[in-house]
């Protein structure tokens, strides 16, 4: 069950806020203080924060302000005032909606749902976007695409040093020997046959590497075989 904070004054508002968004299917939770609201959005988890803007102890602005530093959540700022100039600022502040009062307290119901489900969006692209994705410092790997970037510059490498930075980035700080390398990119035996590993190795450092020579990522473990470092 989503869990919604209002932190609102005005009690009769409150109390028709609260019954609302309950018979939606919402847990909600009220302050009356700005001080109050403030510390229980920053000390407990809601989904989404209904905030006015004038109120006892610290105004909506200063909540608005502190609680952005910290999290993402949808917040719906609500004010009687009417001024361009306190929308503006709030929105800059990173409210993510700004409601004129009087209101209709269904349309505060359908902005709640509508800005949970855009955030509930947001946080599975997220996801699926860090699952299609490694990244090792200044390396980011796009799975999906089969696309390597450093420092934001595509570098195009071959299937095979593909397949070989991805492994050894999946599993970072890991010594693998150079048969176990060519079993599990190449999917056979080694037989001895290390030259194989050996050159890909050096031409992915040639690639990802700012000097080669002393390679940040690709460390050689001698006597042992290669670990990519975090």
């Amino acid at each position: 069950m989503k869990r919604i904070l209002i932190i609102e004054d005005e009690q009769v508002i409150v109390e028709v806020e609260k019954d609302y968004l309950e018979a939606s299917g919402f847990a909600v939770e009220t302050a009356a203080t700005g001080d109050v609201g403030l510390h229980k959005a920053l000390e407990e988890e809601f989904d989404l924060i209904i905030l006015d803007l004038m109120l006892p102890k610290t105004d909506g602005f200063e909540i608005c302000r502190r609680v952005r530093q910290v999290k993402n959540i949808p917040i719906l700022m609500i004010s009687a005032k009417k001024e361009e100039i306190d929308k503006i600022r709030g929105l800059g502040l990173g409210a993510d909606d700004y409601m004129t009062k009087p209101f209709s307290v269904g349309e505060l119901v359908a902005r709640v749902k509508a800005h949970l489900a855009r955030y509930d969006r947001l946080m599975t692209d997220n996801r699926l976007k860090r699952e299609q994705e490694v990244r090792i410092r200044g390396i980011r790997i796009d799975k999906l695409s089969r696309k390597v970037f450093v420092n934001e510059t595509e570098v195009p490498l071959t299937s095979k040093e593909y397949d070989l930075l991805l492994f050894l980035a999946a599993h970072p700080n890991r010594v693998f020997g150079k048969d176990e390398l060519f079993e599990k990119i190449w999917g056979l035996d080694a037989l001895g046959d290390n030259a194989t590993v050996t050159v890909h190795i050096s031409k992915l450092r040639e690639k990802i590497e700012a000097d080669p020579s002393k390679p940040q990522y690709i460390e050689t473990i001698w006597g042992v075989g290669y670990r990519l470092n975090l």
